[in-house]
């Protein structure tokens, strides 16, 4: 086999394993921010209750956020991984509340209500 034949059957190969998958529905535009705000509020889950709040008013915003989207199957489990993420990314980092949790804990609230309002102004009725 040449060289040529070779690359030629090398890029053959490649095209069919990296043939595109079959399209899904577009994504809309506001997803990645309704994403995004479902980590946080998984992330505020946990640090607000480590620092002292006792409850679950992250986890309840987290249930409206899913009842007003009544997402499908799919798009819900992306939701809940989201929050979970979010949960996860510091319940494996803090153990008791500290100073840089309760400036993540203000930063995140920040976050979070920037992208509430962005998400509600540029795509709510």
């Amino acid at each position: 086999m040449t060289r040529a034949s070779a690359f030629l059957a090398a890029c053959l190969a490649v095209s069919i394993v990296a043939a595109p998958l079959p399209a899904r529905a577009a994504e809309a535009p506001f997803e990645p921010g309704l994403m995004r705000l479902a980590e946080v509020l998984g992330s505020l889950h946990f640090l607000r209750n480590l620092c002292g709040e006792k409850g679950d008013q992250w986890r309840v915003q987290m249930e409206k956020l899913l009842e007003s989207e009544n997402p499908d199957p799919d798009r819900r489990a992306r939701f809940i991984a989201s929050f979970n993420r979010g949960y996860r990314s510091f319940s494996g980092i803090y153990t008791q509340c500290t100073p840089s949790a309760t400036e993540a804990i203000a930063r995140y609230m920040k976050e979070g209500e920037t992208l509430s309002r962005d998400i509600a102004s540029r795509y709510g009725n």
